[in-house]
């Protein structure tokens, strides 16, 4: 199946998700550039990153954003626009959700 994108509460409940083929391409040039958050992702379990991660993660998403082709944008835009969900709502997680 891939690595899909998810926000989850504390209780574990899902509010959003997002599912894109490129997704995991992402994950992978972050792992080959060193990022420090999305270079980690575990494509076999679940990463979680909570709300003061998002300082650092938000930045390497833009910058893989950049010189990116077309489907790694709108992955990293749909992304991007889970993390504004968990910086509205207090206890929220964004969970990348290994295969």
């Amino acid at each position: 199946m891939g690595i899909s994108v998810q926000v989850r509460t504390f209780t574990g409940a899902v509010e959003a998700t997002c599912v894109h083929p490129s997704i995991a391409d992402l994950c992978r040039r972050a792992a080959s550039q060193n990022l420090p958050l999305l270079g980690y992702v575990d494509p076999y379990d679940d990463t979680v990153f909570n709300r003061s991660q998002l300082r650092v993660l938000i930045p390497e998403l833009r910058g893989l954003a950049n010189g990116s082709a077309a489907e790694e944008v709108e992955a990293v835009h749909q992304i991007l626009a889970l993390t504004a969900h968990v910086e509205r709502k207090a206890h929220r997680y964004l969970v990348f959700n290994g295969d």
